[in-house]
């Protein structure tokens, strides 16, 4: 199976069920995509399939053949930090940072689709599940990063 992973090309011998979450991490060796619940709940895993957030958890591999995946390691763009991930280190996002890049993520697609978001498009959108509780820095980073 033919994947396009942050604009490469990569020949995957899988099962079509076999998760996405783990075909990037396991075959293509990308491991800043993680895995939190299992269930598309949490959203550790999320990445951007065709530039829309996608929990690669619960999706299975044939579902992303032929598209355009974008992980957190192809998110900057060269060494410029994304905007998004510019926000989180200035205003010290991570606490444990387990969930961030899942939730930098479902930000970078929610700011693609509504680059000046409000607090209910936040709510609505990033459904991310941070354990540390650093809801109030990522609404901050969110709307720093909307600025930019």
């Amino acid at each position: 199976m033919q994947l396009n992973v942050n604009g490469k090309s990569h020949e995957v011998d899988v099962e079509p069920t076999t998760p996405l979450l783990w075909v990037i991490r396991e075959q293509i060796g990308l491991t800043g995509t993680k895995y939190g619940c299992g269930v598309a709940q949490c959203g550790a895993c999320t990445v951007h399939i065709d530039g829309a957030a996608a929990r690669s958890c619960a999706m299975p591999v044939s579902a992303a053949a032929g598209k355009r995946i974008t992980t957190i390691e192809g998110l900057a763009s060269g060494k410029t930090l994304h905007k998004v991930q510019k926000a989180w280190v200035d205003h010290e996002v991570p606490q444990c940072g387990y969930c961030q890049t899942g939730m930098i993520m479902a930000v970078a697609a929610l700011l693609k689709t509504k680059p000046k978001p409000t607090d209910a498009d936040i709510d609505a959108t990033v459904t991310n599940i941070c354990r540390c509780g650093t809801f109030q820095q990522v609404r901050a980073a969110i709307h720093a990063a909307a600025k930019t």
